[in-house]
């Protein structure tokens, strides 16, 4: 039998979904973790009574989850009470351009950990389009239970941590040849343009991850062009009305300003990506350029365009005018309240940097 390549990042195959199921059932820190964020206060002294029956529920509730395809139907029934209850609408634009017998390389802004990847797959769901492969970092992947959670969903691991050259080449390698061999085999990727949330609002496609993607190509004598264009890319933009997580994200970027550093708590991406999806978001758009006909064969010159195409579909909303000095009568009393809060939620000398990542949106807009 030929050794799979991928067998360390790649999701789960139907197969390999009712076992992981069961080590789910059976992982302590799993029951505990749904315990914490579902009955907070009886998860300490009742615990003990509670995770029986959790299993129990678990197990009744997952039986007959046999298939990835089953996951993700469990998974977009969870995602429409999401946005019942955490947006005002979601919308989406840009889908009738594409074929849903096609394979393509989504390469969005990223904002939000989970929410950016769940919400672009919602819309591919809504249209009739196969759901696509979504990288993501090991660093998210520091419990046994999160690493099986992420693969039943059709994620793949990108490997963060390497030490020395030669091991970072060989897992960027791998990494390369598998968003190739997931399109070759009729399988959507979705991919964040650059490490890391932007948090400042900037939203910049970082010429490595292209430099990453075309590493297989070369491998195969291809130009840096031709290879880009053979993969489907399509620019995404997801504007959020509201950010769950802004006051977070401008407390590091204060941090690091004061100190030169932060560091981050054990649990604070978990934390980032719950509070992601419970908060409140207002209304999201997710954008969907046509795949990019032509890439220029330099990796700077190849971002510069994908960072175009993603800025002129930002959808603004009346809190990005405001924060970028738009005229406050056209401003309703919720938004301004909102803004208030937001910039309350922040040091005031913080309360910059707050106004810069909503403003954002309108000054690159007004660039293009």
């Amino acid at each position: 039998m030929q050794q799979d390549p991928f067998a360390d990042i790649r999701p789960y195959h139907d197969d390999e979904v009712a076992p992981a199921i069961a080590r789910l059932i059976a992982d302590r820190e799993f029951i505990q973790a749904i315990l914490h964020y579902r009955f907070p206060r009886l998860s300490g002294p009742l615990g003990w009574l509670l995770s029986p029956l959790v299993k129990l529920w678990l197990k009744r509730r997952w039986a007959r989850l046999k298939s990835v395809r089953a996951v993700q139907l469990q998974v977009a029934g969870f995602i429409d009470r999401m946005i019942a209850n955490t947006t005002d609408k979601v919308t989406y634009s840009g889908l009738d351009q594409l074929n849903p017998a096609q394979s393509y390389l989504f390469l969005s802004n990223h904002r939000d950990i989970a929410m950016d990847p769940a919400l672009v797959n919602w819309c591919l769901h809504q249209c009739g389009f196969a759901t696509a492969r979504i990288a993501i970092g090991d660093n998210l992947l520091r419990k046994a239970c999160a690493t099986e959670l992420m693969k039943l969903n059709k994620s793949f691991i990108v490997k963060r941590g390497a030490k020395g050259p030669r091991e970072i080449l060989k897992n960027l390698s791998q990494l390369s040849a598998y968003i190739k061999h997931s399109l070759d085999e009729r399988h959507s990727v979705w991919i964040a343009q650059r490490e890391g949330r932007a948090k400042d609002g900037n939203d910049q496609t970082d010429a490595t991850i292209l430099k990453m993607f075309f590493m297989h190509g070369k491998k195969h004598g291809q130009t840096f062009s031709d290879y880009l264009q053979s993969l489907n890319i399509v620019p995404v933009c997801i504007s959020y009305e509201f950010d769950p997580c802004d006051s977070d994200k401008i407390n590091e970027l204060w941090q690091r300003k004061l100190h030169g550093s932060y560091q981050k708590t054990e649990f604070e991406d978990i934390d980032a990506i719950i509070k992601g999806i419970v908060g409140y978001k207002g209304r999201v758009h997710v954008a969907f350029a046509k795949p990019l006909e032509y890439i220029p064969d330099d990796p700077d010159a190849a971002a510069a365009l994908i960072d175009q195409q993603i800025w002129q579909r930002y959808r603004l909303y009346p809190i990005n005018a405001l924060a970028a000095g738009g005229n406050a009568s056209d401003i309703s009393a919720a938004t301004a309240e909102q803004w208030q809060q937001r910039l309350q939620s922040v040091p005031h000398a913080a309360q910059d940097m707050m106004t810069a990542l909503y403003a954002a949106p309108v000054l690159k807009n007004q660039q293009q």
